[in-house]
């Protein structure tokens, strides 16, 4: 890993808690912090997020103390009063959670005392710690989540059998998390698993409340969501596991096989959801067979993404696609015992390829790995080209794209190429939606 970060994918812990609670239908966020945080936050996520926008109550109408010298010298828990005072005059929210920001915490305000105030008076308010030198936007979440399993959510009166919560999918930060919740619930009811996702269509301050009558909560990640799956193991006794992301048909299918076998789901009908799940899907598969071998669109790859995309997407490319990656970057900042974890998910591809996975925050260090993984060429006689090559990233790696004269496909954060509403690249379904994406990138220029 880097010793510095070159181009960040991911804004501080506030922006991520902020993008998650933009994910909730009146639930009000309520920002201490030093003027001009919220919305430069709401600009960067509503960009990086393929055009996120601003949701129940976000970019211009978003409440903040803004607070400014005076505060800073003298404290802000007066002027934070009057802003939650305002705010529950003025915005009709069912819920209004205070994030705090860097200053406002270097400085020691007790946003505690100041918000049982209004707790005391029968408000719905609550304040967790969101300030950037905690972490990252992916931390952010799992600040939030914390927060609302400790305040928020209460004990329910009996667990659901068959009944989960999906975490680890981090709304904004995951482009497209909207139709990734829509599909893992879809998945995962074909074999009788009622799916909470919290964040997902429909759903809202009612699910979250309900989310602590669940026997397991599923985290799709080797990373973001697990403290706060530990925070409701803690409190509710709800044990979790974690998985990646499954794309396509091949993925899914062990996810299926795992989570089955997890609840004692008979093997005949997990067998029988498969069955016809892989008619559906190879169906559509084999229509871009002919155009595939005709136009000869297998491609070298380079993907560049978070811990959550990154090894799924790679995988997909070679055991699904018939790709050749050669180079996985994975950009996140990560413990030792998480790369350990993640680098496990590189092994063992139905296609029998190795993958170079490599772990670096600075985005220009995707050109050094590549020519540690393939030859540069240096004028000799005969040079096997690491050609024709694809880039599988985010927007950052348009100008690697472009030195290597290979076509770029967004799928990670930041994405500002195109405009993504209910998308999904998890699933069967979302394995259908990569290919089109990827494969329509190759023939735009016909």
């Amino acid at each position: 890993m880097s010793n510095f970060i070159e181009r960040p994918r991911y804004a501080c812990a506030l922006g991520g808690a902020l993008s998650t609670m933009r994910a909730i239908a009146r639930a009000v966020p309520i920002v201490h912090a030093a003027s001009g945080c919220g919305y430069n936050l709401y600009n960067t996520m509503n960009s990086g997020s393929a055009y996120l926008g601003g949701g129940y109550c976000g970019a211009a109408s978003l409440p903040s103390s803004n607070v400014t010298e005076r505060e800073i010298v003298f404290g802000g828990e007066k002027r934070l009063e009057e802003e939650i005072k305002t705010t529950l005059e003025i915005m009709d929210g069912d819920l209004f959670v205070v994030l705090s920001g860097c200053m406002v915490e270097m400085i020691g305000d007790d946003i505690d005392s100041v918000v049982k105030k209004f707790e005391r008076a029968g408000k719905q308010v609550i304040a967790i710690s969101t300030p950037s030198f905690k972490g990252n936007s992916y931390y952010g979440y799992d600040l939030l989540l914390e927060g609302l399993v400790k305040y928020y959510i209460q004990p329910a009166e009996e667990k659901i059998d068959k009944a989960v919560n999906i975490l680890g999918i981090v709304p904004g930060e995951d482009v497209f998390w909207k139709g990734n919740l829509k599909e893992i619930k879809r998945v995962l009811s074909l074999i009788g698993i009622r799916a909470n996702t919290l964040f997902g269509e429909g759903e809202g301050l009612k699910e979250i409340q309900n989310s602590s009558n669940a026997s397991y909560n599923i985290v799709l990640s080797e990373v973001y969501g697990v403290k706060a799956a530990q925070a409701y193991e803690e409190k509710f006794g709800i044990p979790y596991i974690t998985e990646q992301i499954p794309i396509g048909y091949l993925q899914t299918e062990k996810f299926l096989q795992e989570i089955g076998k997890l609840f004692g789901i008979s093997k005949k009908m997990i067998e029988k959801v498969l069955e016809r799940e892989s008619g559906i899907y190879y169906d559509y598969f084999e229509r871009f067979t002919d155009i595939y071998t005709d136009a000869d669109l297998q491609r070298y790859a380079v993907v560049v993404g978070d811990a959550n995309y990154a090894p799924s997407v790679t995988r997909f490319l070679s055991d699904e696609l018939g790709w050749l990656p050669k180079l996985s970057v994975i950009t996140d900042i990560l413990t030792d015992k998480q790369k350990i974890n993640l680098e496990k998910n590189y092994e063992n591809y139905e296609s029998g390829l190795k993958v170079a996975v490599k772990f670096d925050t600075n985005a220009a260090a995707v050109k050094k790995y590549l020519r540690e993984v393939w030859e540069p060429n240096k004028n000799q006689k005969y040079y096997d080209a690491l050609s024709p090559l694809a880039v599988i990233g985010s927007i950052l790696e348009k100008d690697l794209a472009a030195s290597l004269n290979a076509p770029l496909i967004t799928v990670s954060y930041p994405i500002t190429n195109r405009i993504v509403l209910n998308r999904s690249y998890i699933g069967f379904n979302g394995g259908l939606i990569l290919t089109e994406d990827i494969l329509s990138t190759l023939v735009a220029g016909r």
